[in-house]
C-alpha cells in the first residue's frame, strides 16, 4: 500500500508489482484447483459408499452428485478467472513495457538536446568574440596599415586575448587577399605569411555584408595548427571599427574543438548503470561524427539518424540498441549549423 501511495513510483515498480500480481493470481488459482480436485475425490468416494449401502445410501448419492456439480462449477470459474486475468495482466505488461520504452526514448532525446544546447551556447560566444575583437583598435590599425610595427603590436594584443581565453588555439589577422598578417601565437604556429584565401571561412568572411555578421566553417583539421581539430569563426575587420565601414581584412579565431567538444560528450548526465552502455555524440547535418564519448569515429564515421529532417526522435537502431537525437535549436543570434546531439544506448 505504501508503494501505491508513493508519488514517485517508477515504471520499474509498476512492472515488478504486475509480475507479483500475476504470480499471486496463478498461485491462488492453483490452490482452487487443488481444492476442487479433493472435492471431486470426496464426491466419488461418497458415491461408491452410497452404492454399497444400497437403498439406505441413496441420500448420500444425491449429496455426492451435488458436491461433484459444485466442484465442476468452481473449476469452471477458476478456468475463466485464469484466462481473463492472464489476458488483462498481459495487456498491463505490454502497456508498462511500452511506457518504459517511451520514457527511456524521451529521456535520451532530452540528453541529446542538452548536449547540443551546450555546444550551441558555447559557439554563440565564439560568434560574439570574433565580432568584438575585429573592432579592437590594434587589429583595425594593422589591417589598415599592415607595417611590421603594426603587425607586431596587433600580435601582442592577440596574445593577451589568448592568455585570457584558453579555449582558442590561435587568432589570425588576415588581409583582404587572404594573407595572415599577424597571429597571437606566432612563436608556436607558422601561420604568419600563409595564404588562407581558399579556406571556406575566409571566402565567406570576405563576402560578409557588415561587421555585425560572421562566418564559420565545418570542423576540420588545420595543418597550420599542428593538424588540430578546430572550429573556425571569422568576421570582417572594418574601417574605424564600424559595422558599415569599408572592409579592411578578416579576423579568424580557431576554437580548440577536440578537448572542448570531448568534455561535453563525456559529461552527458547518464546514470551510473547507463554510462557503460551508452554513447554520446555530436554529428553534423550529414550525420558525420564531430565528437564521440568513446573518442572514436571523429570525422570518419557517419551516423544514420533514420528520421533525418525531423527535429528530434528515437527508435531502434539495431536489435537491443536504441538511438535518440535532437537537432540544434540555436541560441540567441546563433542559428546553429544543423548539427545534432545523438545518444546511442544498448538495452540492459
Amino acid at each position: 500500500m505504501a508503494r501505491a501511495a508513493d508519488a514517485t513510483v517508477s515504471l520499474l515498480d509498476i512492472a515488478q508489482l504486475t509480475g507479483e500480481v500475476k504470480q499471486l493470481a496463478d498461485s491462488k488459482i492453483e490452490a482452487i484447483r487443488t481444492i476442487t480436485g479433493r472435492l471431486r475425490i470426496l464426491a466419488l468416494n461418497a458415491m461408491i459408499e452410497s452404492a454399497r449401502a444400497g437403498e439406505e445410501g441413496r441420500g448420500f448419492a444425491v449429496v455426492a452428485e451435488e458436491v461433484k456439480g459444485v466442484s465442476g462449477a468452481v473449476e469452471e470459474v477458476a478456468g475463466s478467472l485464469e484466462q481473463e486475468l492472464s489476458g488483462r495482466i498481459g495487456e498491463l505488461e505490454a502497456m508498462t513495457q511500452s511506457m518504459s520504452e517511451r520514457a527511456r526514448g524521451e529521456r535520451l532525446v532530452d540528453l541529446a538536446l542538452n548536449a547540443i544546447e551546450i555546444i550551441d551556447r558555447n559557439l554563440y560566444e565564439r560568434t560574439c568574440d570574433v565580432r568584438w575583437w575585429a573592432t579592437d583598435a590594434a587589429v583595425v590599425d594593422c589591417a589598415a596599415n599592415p607595417s611590421k610595427t603594426a603587425a607586431a603590436y596587433a600580435g601582442e594584443r592577440l596574445s593577451v586575448i589568448l592568455g585570457a581565453y584558453t579555449v582558442y588555439l590561435d587568432i589570425w589577422l588576415c588581409s583582404m587577399d587572404g594573407r595572415v598578417i599577424a597571429s597571437g601565437r606566432s612563436g608556436r604556429y607558422p601561420a604568419v605569411g600563409a595564404d588562407v584565401s581558399r579556406e571556406p571561412w575566409f571566402e565567406r568572411a570576405a563576402r560578409l555584408a557588415s561587421g555585425d555578421d560572421y562566418a564559420c566553417a565545418d570542423i576540420a583539421r588545420n595543418k597550420l595548427l599542428n593538424d588540430a581539430l578546430v572550429a573556425t569563426y571569422a568576421a570582417s575587420i572594418r574601417e574605424g571599427g564600424k559595422a558599415k565601414g569599408r572592409p579592411l581584412g578578416v579576423l579568424a579565431i580557431h576554437f580548440d574543438w577536440g578537448p572542448q567538444a570531448q568534455t561535453v560528450v563525456d559529461n552527458v548526465r547518464f546514470s551510473g548503470e547507463d554510462r557503460a552502455r551508452s554513447r554520446a555524440l555530436l554529428v553534423d547535418a550529414r550525420g558525420l561524427v564531430l565528437a564521440s564519448s568513446g573518442g572514436t569515429g571523429v570525422l570518419s564515421e557517419v551516423i544514420d539518424l533514420g528520421g533525418r529532417g525531423q527535429t528530434s526522435g528515437y527508435g531502434e537502431r539495431t536489435a537491443g540498441e536504441i538511438i535518440a537525437f535532437h537537432r540544434t535549436p540555436g541560441y540567441e543570434t546563433y542559428r546553429g549549423l544543423g548539427w545534432y546531439g545523438v545518444i546511442i544506448q544498448k538495452s540492459p
